[in-house]
């Protein structure tokens, strides 16, 4: 069963920056193109960025040019480095396939934008 964990959120101000970390389990993670996905309170899940198995990146309007997404299929984990932080990135970030059906979704980890 393949298992995702979340991990490298926390309050953070404007203008700061946060690396958010997703390992996978149960799964061949080199094989599989792979994403950031968050969720605002009262507002759908969307995409934010993801990571094909070539290294190809896309990236939300939102983000472009603040994020960074990234792999390392040796330790099966992508990363979502995240700079110049506003307060309308406040969401539960999640990790999971980039394209096509979805992996059972992780818990999450909160990254919350505030002075």
């Amino acid at each position: 069963q393949v298992k995702l964990v979340e991990s490298g959120g926390g309050l953070v101000q404007p203008g700061g920056s946060l690396r958010l970390s997703c390992v996978a389990s149960g799964v061949i993670f080199s094989l599989n193109g792979m994403g950031w996905y968050r969720q605002a309170p009262g507002k759908q899940r969307e995409l934010v960025a993801r990571i094909n198995i070539g290294g190809s990146t896309n990236y939300a309007d939102s983000v472009k040019g603040r994020f960074t997404i990234s792999r390392d299929n040796a330790k099966n984990t992508m990363y979502l480095q995240m700079n110049s932080l506003e307060a309308e990135d406040t969401a539960v970030y999640y990790c999971n396939r980039g394209w096509g059906s979805y992996f059972d979704w992780g818990q999450g980890t909160q990254v919350t934008v505030s002075s």
